[in-house]
Formats: C-alpha cells, structure tokens, sequence
C-alpha cells in the first residue's frame, strides 16, 4: 500500500538563519496515529506547517496521497484537515455557522446531517447556536476539531489538541481522536502531554533541533529502551554491597538503607532480575522491608534521548 505521506529531505530555514527543519525523511502510513514529540522549537508545527501550505520549505519534497505537494497540492490538501495549536478562529460566529463554513471553504456543498454528525460525536450539538466566543477553552478546541473534519479529511493534523484542557477534557478527547482512527482517518499528533503519545500512538518520533533522531513503533522503543527500576528498603544498613549480588546492575543509597536496581530492557527480564535479586538477598540473611518496582515510561525514554536539560518539566509530567 502505497504511503498516505512522503517526506524526503524536508528543510526550512528562515531569514534569520534559523534551520527550524534539517532534511527530515518521514512516512506516514495509511490509517496510524503517529505522534511527534520534541521539546519547544524543536520543529514540530513548522513541519506541520509545511505539509498544510502554511509554511514554504526551503528544499526537499512532500508527497501526500501519491501527489506532489509542490506541484499539485490543491488535490493533496483537500483530503489534509488541520487543528492549529492557538486558539484562532471566528469568536462571533455560532458554533453551527463556523463548522459549516469551514465545509464550503474546501469546495464541498451543504450537508447539515453531516454537520451535525460531527457536532454530536463532539458533544456540541447543544451548543450549536452559541457564539464560540461564549464557550469554555475546551469546547472552543473542539470547535477547532470540527471545522477541521468538516471537510472529511484522509489525514488530519492534530497541533497540542488538548494543551490548556483539564484532566476529563483531555481524556475525552483521547476517545475522540480513538473514533477519528476508527473510521479510517490517520492522525499525526504533536503533543507535551507525553502520557497522550503512551495511550494512543502506534509510531512515535522525536524531533530535536529541527532533526528527527528517532522513528519507531512505540511498543518496540520501549521495549528496547525502556528499563526497569526497583527500590529496595533494607531491614538493617549496609556499609557496602554484598558479594551475593556481585554482576547485578545495583547501588547503595540513603546511607546503605536502600538498595537501587536499575536495568532489564523493557522486555520484562528487569522485573525476573528483581526477583532473582531479592531471592538472593533472603539466601544471604540480608532481610527488606519493602519493595517498589516501575517499568520505564514513553516520558522516560524523552528525557533520555533529549536529555534533562533539553525537557522542561512542564513538558515531560504536565
């Protein structure tokens, strides 16, 4: 099946000389949630933006739905839908007005059933009348998913779609973008929320300076970057490791009250070390008190990769 999006050597750079895309190559395949992660300016929507018409690359090439977007792209972008990450949009019209608009805009008659569909799968039917301006900032970005699915898009951009929404916001937007995905609709996603990324994606990439430095099914980057971590609370100090743990990815810590485990490869064989650790702890007479174990996050691996320095808390944990 042939890709629903090609880029090859994609880059921009600005007047100012800032390379905000360094010869990016992306494939997106036919109905998948692909998430793209990276710290602040780290290319996310100029990418976005180039593949909508909204930014013009320097050089490299993009193809959408087998066409070139440099040559015919009024085909292409019909089928492309976009969900911009600032709140823009007609505050003083009706909820109801605007989605259809954004219908006309793309060459498509009326269709109020179809309007209305999309309205109700997002929970604003009942809004459908109220100015966007009267709305809560949740709904007002709901608003913005429905214009961008008014035009029934192949391939739609999602740009921080719940940065500023609350907890039950954001989840029930999860279910929203899982429904999109059901019929038939891919998806590319830029988010802070990295938990978004962990719940939803099948592909992630990393994006950092402008270049990707990773693309890969989620479940196989964490399985192969992922680690597992135990913290082992002793019964009585230690002044230094015993020779019953010798090869053991393990460290004294809290004065040699505790023990740290850090190792495995996401496949599960930490958490069978852990266990083959605390075994011989007890066949050593060294007694604990408790134990706590966690496999490594999609956030993990980010920090990682990026490094703490690269990865405001506010991006990682927000």
């Amino acid at each position: 099946m042939e890709p629903i999006l090609e880029l090859s050597g994609l880059t921009k750079v600005y007047p100012s000389g800032l390379k905000a895309l360094d010869t990016v190559d992306l494939t997106i395949r036919q109905g998948e949630i692909f998430a793209l992660l990276g710290p602040n300016g780290a290319g996310k929507t100029t990418l976005i933006g180039a593949v909508c018409g909204l930014v013009r690359p320097t050089s490299g090439t993009i193809r959408a739905f087998g066409h070139d977007l440099a040559h015919d792209w009024r085909r292409a972008r019909a089928r492309i839908g976009l969900v911009p990450q600032e709140l823009s949009t007609d505050m003083f019209e009706p909820v109801e007005r605007a989605v259809s608009y954004s219908r006309g805009l793309f060459g498509l008659g009326p269709d109020r059933a179809r309007v209305e569909e999309i309205l109700r799968s997002l929970s604003l039917w009942d809004k459908r009348n109220e100015r966007i301006m009267a709305l809560s900032g949740g709904m007002k970005r709901r608003v913005l998913i429905a214009k961008a699915l008014a035009h029934e898009p192949d391939l739609l951009f999602l740009d921080e779609p719940t940065a500023g929404v609350d907890v039950e916001l954001r989840k029930g937007m999860w279910a929203i973008i899982a429904q999109m995905r059901a019929r038939g609709t891919t998806i590319i996603l830029t988010t802070h929320y990295i938990e978004e990324a962990e719940e939803m994606a099948d592909r992630v990439g990393i994006i950092r300076g402008g270049r990707l430095v990773m693309v890969d099914e989620k479940a196989a980057m964490m399985a192969r970057l992922g680690r597992t971590e135990a913290h082992i609370t002793l019964a009585e100090p230690l002044s230094e490791l015993p020779e019953a743990l010798a090869g053991l990815p393990v460290e004294l810590e809290d004065g040699g009250t505790a023990l740290r485990y850090r190792g495995g490869d996401g496949t599960g064989k930490g958490k069978a070390e852990v266990a083959h650790l605390t075994k011989r702890l007890l066949a050593a007479g060294i007694d604990y008190t408790g134990i706590d174990v966690r496999e490594s996050s999609l956030e993990d691996i980010f920090v990682s990769l990026l490094g703490e320095d690269e990865v405001k808390p506010a991006e990682a944990a927000r």
